[in-house]
């Protein structure tokens, strides 16, 4: 047996090697407030345990504001740059520690205040050291001079208000009270139990579920989760839950209440939670049930009476082991690095990661207008509405007819117990899966369905809100500024203010109407610049690339001679009107047609003459009924993205002021130098490689290299006088109802258009294509000799696409396409000359990062636009897509890549 440790006789204190050191266990985020007598040694411990960033300390604060850190007459001025600066670093989330001496309750007072405005727990750390020490301290620091009744006053205003603290609003205090706890003492920060950055998905976020215990297990089913019956207690069974590999069910809350198995809910749900396959966050009525356990008295109304009946046959120790249960839920989560917050009734930007009163209260019940409608139910604010941050809030609590998105929001609490649906959100596939109510188990106060967008976060069943935006009103203030806009594809895409005042421009003066424009199409990245002689582009860079990343397959298909068309096709006027809100007729002209719109790809209307823009349209969906696509297809409108011919129909003026006026300038000039050069080259006595004779020889290549530009670009035009005389090549089916076509690969994207083509050969053109194994050189040499036989006699080249539209390889999302163009066509874009080996050398340097990274960005707005407007969202929320990638489009990228 060890020998007892006698104490130090001057302190009476035992040695520092017997003791434990303290732990001071604070929150990560949270103002920690340092509290002590001057030279208690505040700074020492804050040197010691927080980063120099963490501390804000008051004598640095004089330092900065007067030169002077000792300068008593700048302490207002300190203290005013010091809460400045501790007001942005908690907005940011960052731990921030206050070093002065903090014994007034005046100076702590607005620390405090400041913790609470940010949503983050105050906490003390005292020194409450003998006033005798922080005296001698003092005196062994020549830069204090202030005598020693300073320290003395400092002290006794620290010991008056010590066991105040904690009424102060402080939520831990941690006392120290001599320099051995003071030098030992460990710091641990404490994860906040919302924040669950690290887990990453994929999750299935399930809303309100109310004790409808058969809608759950049918809907965890749908979502892959085998459900299996165990033995419970008490003749009760219990539940196994598996869920599919890597997933994890999330439950936004509201477990219990009005439903008619609330007790099995929760034998479901709390094994999950306990073994990790499912997180909880807190509800309402989960917490009105909790705060009945425990003897509280709240009133048994919203279904509570009927849950305490169907717990009445329980055991004591199942009651407890909910009790228990819903008090250890969180209020919200933070998921996916910051990408994804869960909460029962939503939660503003500034709350998310913060966990104090204010934050659960406003996870529990959203925000109220102090109002109560005829109904007996609380007006709640619609915070959704003004929701503008980068993480996605997925949330319940309000019941709504259908899983709606508000900006980057969606309440997915369906009403399964008042009839409606139960529902989930898969994340990150941003896919909605519900199945229906067996019955109306409860009847809501108010009907379920709304005459109002229930956006907000409501309260008991059919809690009021105000007023939502109509979901085809479009907003500037969505779209001005910088804002982010996140996509499933691609995870967020930032466009810069700059970029939107740009995009803003072209949508409101030339734009055609923005309910026709669901999508933009993305540009497209060339290959990486050839080696070969003579060549800029070629298609063994493109293979390559996608062979590296990992892919077996790709399609070839031919880059047609036009210009980029999308058509948005409705079989009738009816539809036009029930699916986009547009009010057209035959003799419409404004903002559409009868059957939808023909658009460029920034969202101009294609043709100027709408009765042309109809007649197209009209063929387009009489293709569409005889290849039988409305029926197979389960639609009756859908979106394609094609090329329409000629280039001139839409580039006639590009065509006359910029290349015809180039080639008509070379051919008028050139051989009247030629002329010139000819005789002086005769009289010259400089041989076949002098002065004169070379410089005959450079310009005679000079009139070639003209002509050739001459007949690339005439290639591209043709007379247009009518319908007959275009020519419509499309080849991607991008959505039609209920569906976004991007699991089907692009062979049946060809295959399905080229219907089309075999019912209407005089308006469509089926594209040719190739299927290319990367594995086989030989295949891969055989789509090389067609591109090569292609541009040989004219054609502008092929696109490089993976076999599946969306394809990732090692490094994320790969380029949807690859454009490789020929030779000639590229003197078009790069000027007559461009082949010769200086200038060839010169473009060689290309640099294609940022085009590469605009056509990604692109691509994953334009595909994140199509499936909110599948899934139903608001043409605000599909619109901020498109502008984005309009205002993307603004870009310093050079326009010839």
């Amino acid at each position: 047996m060890a020998e007892p440790v006698a104490p130090d006789p001057s302190t009476g204190e035992a040695p520092r090697a017997a003791r434990e050191p303290v732990r001071l266990t604070i929150p990560e985020l949270s103002l920690v407030v340092l509290i002590g007598a001057s030279s208690s040694g505040k700074s020492t411990f804050a040197r010691r345990h927080f980063l120099p960033t963490e501390v804000l300390s008051s004598d640095a604060c004089r330092a900065l504001v007067s030169d002077d850190e000792n300068s008593l007459d700048a302490t207002g001025d300190a203290f005013e740059v010091l809460h400045a600066i501790a007001a942005k670093r908690l907005a940011r989330g960052r731990l921030t520690v206050v070093d002065a001496t903090n014994v007034q309750p005046e100076a702590r007072r607005p620390l405090v205040a400041l913790a609470r405005a940010h949503y983050v727990q105050p906490v003390a750390i005292v020194f409450d050291l003998p006033e005798k020490l922080c005296q001698e301290r003092s005196r062994q620091r020549p830069d204090r001079d202030f005598g020693a009744h300073v320290i003395r006053r400092q002290a006794m205003a620290l010991r008056r208000s010590l066991r105040g603290l904690a009424g102060e609003g402080f939520r831990q205090v941690h006392v120290l009270h001599s320099p051995d706890e003071a030098g030992t003492a460990v710091v641990e920060r404490q994860r906040l139990r919302c924040n669950r950055t690290d887990l990453g998905g994929p999750f299935d976020i399930i809303g309100d579920v109310h004790g409808c215990f058969d809608e759950l297990v049918t809907l965890l089913q749908t979502l892959g989760y085998g459900v299996a019956m165990t033995a419970g207690e008490n003749a009760h069974p219990g539940f196994d839950v598996q869920p599919p590999e890597g997933r994890r069910a999330v439950f936004l809350g509201d477990l219990v209440d009005r439903g008619p198995r609330s007790p099995d809910v929760l034998r479901l749900v709390m094994p999950m939670a306990a073994a990790g396959t499912a997180l909880v966050v807190v509800g309402n009525h989960d917490d009105k049930l909790r705060r009945k356990l425990a003897g509280r008295d709240v009133q048994l109304t919203h279904g509570l009476a009927e849950t305490l009946a169907q717990l009445e046959p329980e055991s004591p120790a199942f009651k407890e082991q909910v009790a228990t249960f819903i008090d250890g839920l969180t209020s919200h989560y933070v998921l996916d690095g910051g990408r994804l917050v869960v909460a029962h009734a939503g939660m503003k930007a500034e709350m998310q990661g913060r966990a104090t009163g204010r934050v659960r209260d406003f996870a529990l019940y959203g925000e109220t207008t102090g109002e109560i409608d005829e109904f007996g139910l609380p007006v709640r604010l619609n915070w959704a509405a003004d929701y503008r941050d980068k993480a996605m809030v997925v949330y319940g609590h309000t019941p709504v007819p259908a899983a709606r998105w508000v900006n980057n929001t969606i309440d997915v609490d369906t009403g399964c117990v008042f009839g409606g649906r139960l529902t989930a959100l898969r994340y990150p596939e941003k896919e909605l899966v519900s199945v229906p109510a067996a019955r109306v188990y409860y009847a809501p106060a108010r009907p379920l369905v709304s005459t109002t967008t229930p956006a907000g976060s409501g309260a008991d069943a059919g809690a009021s809100e105000t007023p939502a935006r109509d979901p085809q009103l479009l907003d500037a203030g969505d779209v001005l500024g910088r804002h982010v806009v996140e996509t499933r594809l691609h995870h967020s895409v930032t466009i810069r203010e700059e970029q939107s005042a740009a995009a803003l421009e072209v949508m409101s003066r030339f734009a055609a109407d923005p309910r026709w424009l669901i999508y933009l199409p993305p540009t497209m990245s060339p290959g990486e610049t050839s080696r070969q002689p003579g060549l800029l582009e070629h298609p063994a860079e493109a293979l390559a690339y996608y062979r590296r990343e990992g892919l077996a397959q790709v399609v070839c298909e031919e880059k047609h001679m036009g210009s980029r068309a999308v058509l948005v096709v409705c079989r009738t006027p009816d539809v036009a009107r029930r699916r986009f809100g547009v009010e057209v007729d035959g003799d419409d002209i404004h903002g559409g047609t009868a059957a939808g719109i023909c658009h460029t790809r920034t969202g101009r209307h294609f043709f100027e003459d709408r009765a042309l823009e109809r007649a197209v349209l009209t063929r387009v969906a009489a293709a569409v009924e005889r290849a039988g696509l409305w029926g197979e297809l389960e639609t009756d409108w859908l979106c394609l993205d094609a090329e329409l011919m000629p280039w001139s129909v839409k580039a006639q003026a590009l065509l006359q002021e910029q290349y015809a006026a180039v080639g008509a300038a070379a051919r008028a000039a050139l051989p009247t130098a030629l002329d010139a050069l000819a005789q002086a080259a005769a009289r010259s006595n400089d041989g076949a490689d002098g002065g004169a004779a070379a410089l005959l020889a450079r310009y005679q290549t000079r009139l070639v290299d003209a002509e050739r530009f001459v007949a690339a670009y005439r290639r591209y035009c043709w007379p247009v006088h009518s319908l007959a005389d275009l020519k419509l090549a499309p080849f991607h089916l991008l959505a039609s109802e209920g569906a976004v076509h991007v699991g089907r690969d692009h062979v049946w994207h060809m295959e399905t258009l080229a219907r089309l083509a075999a019912v209407d050969p005089e308006l469509f053109l089926a594209t040719p294509y190739k299927v290319v194994s990367l594995a086989d050189d030989a295949s891969m040499q055989d789509a090389i000799a067609w591109w090569e036989a292609l541009t040989l006699r004219g054609g502008e080249g092929i696109v490089v696409k993976p076999l599946d539209v969306v394809a990732r390889g090692r490094r994320g999302l790969l380029q949807p396409a690859i454009k490789c163009r020929g030779r000639e066509y590229l003197r078009i874009i790069y000027g007559p000359e461009y082949t010769e080996p200086e200038q060839l050398e010169r473009l060689r340097q290309r640099s294609l990062a940022a085009k590469r990274s605009l056509a990604l960005r692109e691509f994953a707005l334009g595909m994140e636009g199509l499936h909110r407007l599948v899934e139903g969202a608001p043409l605000y929320r599909v619109h901020e897509c498109v502008f984005g990638v309009l205002a993307l489009e603004s870009e310093p990228v050079d326009p010839r890549l």
